[in-house]
């Protein structure tokens, strides 16, 4: 084998809050945006774009999900509200990969989707190539208007995923992997 295939094999998803300090610096940080955005990009639409979560910026993004949640549910736990703060605080940084699909007239938004996703799939795999862990979350921001705009997103945009990025504080372990003979056939 080579580097290359040793890395993509090795690549697994660590929980944001199994990730510490220190993160991507900020040469690092260009480096994971760049490769991120070298994806398949038919119709050089450029469908998708990031939110950069440093520092404060995590725990104001933070607090604002927790005022929301906060709204929508107002017998949450204090428990469950203080889960809402720290969702952004866990990682050292978090990318949020923002999705901006419209119609086109040769490129189907399904396609412009799927490259925001390969985005996602490239930022994992740079973190890792760089030392790093990440872990790709949605939940519930990823699909609530309030939180969008709280969070910078404009109308019509979606929030494709929040990467998380640092040190791993364990060594990932595998999960089982589907059986190649359960997911291929042969046309």
């Amino acid at each position: 084998m080579n580097a290359t295939l040793d890395l993509l094999l090795t690549r697994r998803s660590v929980p944001a809050a199994l990730l510490a300090e220190p993160g991507p610096s900020a040469d690092e940080l260009q480096t994971l945006l760049t490769i991120a955005s070298r994806v398949p990009d038919h119709g050089k639409l450029v469908p998708w774009r990031f939110i950069v979560f440093e520092g404060d910026a995590r725990v104001e993004a933070g607090r604002r999900l927790a005022k929301i949640a906060e709204e929508h549910q107002p017998d949450i736990s204090l428990a469950r509200l203080e889960e809402e703060r720290q969702r952004l605080s866990k990682a050292p940084l978090v990318i949020a990969v923002v999705g901006r699909a419209t119609e086109h007239p040769k490129i189907p938004v399904i396609e412009q989707v799927y490259s925001a996703g390969a985005v996602c799939l490239n930022l994992e795999i740079a973190a890792h190539a760089m030392g790093y862990a990440a872990c790709w979350l949605t939940d519930w921001p990823a699909y609530d208007a309030e939180a969008h705009a709280a969070l910078g997103l404009a109308k019509g945009e979606t929030l494709v995923g929040f990467i998380h990025i640092g040190t791993p504080t364990l060594k990932p372990t595998d999960r089982p992997r589907p059986a190649l003979e359960d997911i291929v056939s042969r046309f």
